[in-house]
């Protein structure tokens, strides 16, 4: 009963099924034909899974396909072999799901049969990996529970962090554990009395201040997976539910930033950028993290969606890690079955080091996100 085809472009797809399909706080139409429209084609080529019944349009599967470096999910210990794979270190694939948002999702109708749609559109990426010469196939980020396609093989990926606000400040920081509580007023304390800031709100900053800042903190991070540039934030500004939430010194300097997508009663924290030459004491991240709550509060927003790196302050502040995994399929059967193998290995801990700090703390953490993934296949 059920077929997919594939278009090139969001904007072959019908807005009233991309509405239906994807609404918020899902990020929809928009946010696919911004990425299509700033200039990434050196790393990603986009397209589209449309999954028919009886020839009537009932959902859509984003794809996209890049050359995966392998070196971003190997374990330490296998790092170092990972030069000496050659073309198998950035193998060409064929990705459901988005590469830059925290969660893969196939929109569906409502009255869809999710198992059976789920199954065409497997069958056909099968196809269409073959056609593009692309021998790995990856369902990216599926919340943990998911059932895992036929033919595939498991794999933790990085957590998504999600924290839920309350009806006021005071609720949310009577939400946070003692220790945690006491570290996030503390910080934001000692950031008034180093930092005479500003707050404000902005659909369009001046991108001469916005991108730089993001730059500082791309070039710190330790996890890249998509390489943004300035059209992309000129784009993204353009979209309505943008907003830049922008720490600003006495000076009048834009010193902090975070670029949020507000939909509904969520927020989704996307990127952010902070000026590194400015003092510790200032306490960046927790004053933009005060700045964002109020914002949050003041719109009637409950949830804070965070994204998939700087870990470390995210728990600190009160983010709940949430489980995802991939699940993947390579056309070589001796290479399928030793990556499934080495996929075993991999787990929170391996993937980053703030993870692996908290997993210390916390080891019952990663046992639910492997317990997430060992449902998936049961599901099956």
């Amino acid at each position: 009963m059920y077929s997919v085809a594939f278009a090139r472009s969001a904007s072959d797809l019908d807005a009233a099924l991309w509405e239906a399909c994807f609404p918020p706080p899902l990020e929809g139409r928009w946010w696919y034909q911004t990425l299509e429209r700033s200039r990434l084609e050196d790393q990603f080529t986009f397209l589209y899974g449309v999954i028919s019944r009886k020839g009537t349009a009932v959902g859509i599967a984003p794809a996209f396909v890049m050359n995966f470096p392998v070196s971003l999910v190997a374990p330490d210990a296998l790092k170092p072999l990972v030069p000496f794979l050659g073309a198998l270190a950035h193998p060409k694939t064929l990705f459901v799901g988005s590469p830059c948002a925290d969660e893969g999702t196939v929109g569906l109708l409502p009255d869809a049969d999710r198992a059976a749609a789920l199954l065409a559109l497997h069958d056909a990426l099968l196809t269409k990996a073959a056609e593009l010469d692309a021998p790995l196939i990856v369902w990216k980020d599926q919340r943990s529970g998911t059932p895992q396609p036929a033919g595939t093989f498991s794999v933790v990926s990085f957590p998504g962090t999600l924290v839920e606000l309350g009806a006021d400040r005071a609720a949310y920081l009577a939400s946070l554990k003692g220790s945690r509580r006491h570290n996030v007023v503390k910080k934001i304390r000692r950031s008034h009395a180093n930092a005479s800031l500003r707050a404000e709100v902005l659909q369009q900053p001046p991108l001469d201040e916005v991108f730089p800042l993001f730059w500082q903190t791309y070039e710190r991070s330790s996890t890249r997976f998509e390489k943004l540039n300035r059209e992309f934030f000129a784009r993204i500004a353009e979209v309505p539910c943008t907003r830049f939430i922008v720490l600003r010194e006495a000076t009048g300097a834009m010193v902090a930033f975070m670029m949020c997508f507000e939909l509904g009663t969520k927020l989704i924290n996307k990127f952010v950028g902070m000026d590194y030459r400015r003092p510790g004491d200032w306490q960046l991240h927790f004053r933009l993290w005060e700045a964002t709550l109020d914002y949050a509060y003041s719109r009637g927003i409950r949830q804070i969606q965070s994204g998939q790196t700087g870990y470390a302050a995210k728990i600190e502040t009160g983010h709940r890690l949430v489980p995802l995994v991939n699940f993947c399929r390579h056309r070589n059967r001796l290479i399928h079955a030793l990556a499934a193998r080495a996929a075993r290995g991999i787990g929170w801990a391996t993937l980053d080091d703030d993870l692996a700090r908290h997993v210390r703390a916390h080891p019952e953490s990663e046992a639910e996100a492997r317990a997430g993934s060992q449902n998936g296949r049961e599901a099956q």
